[in-house]
């Protein structure tokens, strides 16, 4: 399948494995590369530049296909130091970046200067239109539907791509509800050229996580997840479990006098203690809506296989089929039932 997006970075399928806290290692976007999609190695999981640089020298051990890395860009006082980043991913020869959080305007010209392609994560149309405007070579569309942090606005992908399709001038992929073929599908005919999946590559094999993540995630359904730190205006979908309990009966209890210290030991070094020990109930770890759709823990092979192989199905038999059947039978009104 050819798109925009499969062109701009090189690759056989429409897929991008997002970039995600302690699960985005060099194991997993290897798969990913090799299947046919694009992995994507965390930066900010690695804590120096040059353990990120280590962590490329290892992908490229396991593939010589494209691969990317995320940085996401935090409002914090002690910023890591993101030039040094940008240099370990130039100097690994990396040439494709997943950036986040904040506008990475100040870093593009040194992204640019290396020759790196910049994908933003983009959680509404003027986000977008402004990722677009400072030099970014495609974004990703995140809907309220995803898991980590989908903005402010509520707005679901069924409203969100079509209208990131009506303003920009860039590709874009789907993020945030993306599955399987039928997401896939869905994604294209709402005019995006592709799909980011994040929780549903934590439900295959090659995933670096504890068996009781995934285990987690193919026994949740479509219920399981909640918003967190909403007050803060840093609004997170997260599963549900016994810490993020704990954080919502926090936030209920202090209401707008809500401060992020009220609620650390729910959110502050969880990733280690649920990825690494499998300890479910530490607090807050990201999870889109789309855990109602995993049924399964598959190779990353098998997944892209499958996706690619259904939505081929897809498009040519049953959505092809509704247009033939139409010179087959008569055309039926809604007021004829």
């Amino acid at each position: 399948m050819k798109t925009a997006i499969t062109e701009l970075f090189g690759i056989e399928h429409p897929i991008v494995q997002g970039g995600m806290h302690y699960v985005g290692f060099a194991e997993l976007a290897a798969a990913v590369s090799n299947a046919g999609g694009l992995g994507i190695i965390t930066g900010l999981t690695q804590k120096t530049p040059e353990l990120l640089a280590k962590e490329i020298a290892r992908c490229r051990d396991l593939t010589d296909k494209p691969f990317g890395v995320n940085l996401t860009f935090l409002p914090t006082f002690n910023a890591p130091p993101y030039p040094e980043y940008i240099a370990a991913i130039r100097e690994g020869g990396v040439k494709i970046v997943e950036t986040a959080g904040r506008s990475p305007e100040q870093y593009m010209p040194a992204l640019k200067a290396a020759g790196i392609k910049v994908i933003h994560k983009c959680t509404s149309v003027r986000h977008s239109l402004k990722a677009e405007q400072i030099g970014c070579d495609a974004v990703s569309v995140d809907g309220f539907e995803c898991g980590g942090h989908p903005g402010e606005d509520d707005m679901p992908n069924m409203i969100l791509l079509p209208r990131a399709a009506e303003e920009l001038k860039i590709p874009f992929i789907a993020s945030g509800g993306m599955a399987d073929a039928r997401s896939l599908v869905a994604a294209l005919a709402l005019g995006a050229a592709g799909v980011n999946m994040g929780t549903r590559f934590i439900a295959t094999k090659e995933a670096p996580v504890h068996e009781n993540v995934k285990k987690a995630l193919v026994a949740a359904t479509e219920l399981d997840t909640r918003i967190v730190m909403r007050p803060l205006r840093n609004t997170e979908r997260v599963l549900k479990n016994a810490g993020v309990d704990r954080l919502i009966e926090i936030e209920r209890q202090k209401g707008a006098a809500l401060k992020i210290e009220d609620i650390l030991d729910e959110v502050a070094g969880v990733y280690p203690k649920v990825m690494v020990d499998g300890d479910m109930d530490a607090g807050a770890w990201s999870c889109g809506m789309v855990v109602g759709l995993i049924k399964d823990i598959p190779t990353v092979k098998e997944l892209i296989d499958r996706i690619m192989s259904e939505a081929e199905q897809i498009v040519r038999r049953r959505l092809t089929g509704f247009l033939d059947a139409t010179h087959d039978r008569p055309l039926q009104t809604a007021a004829a039932g």
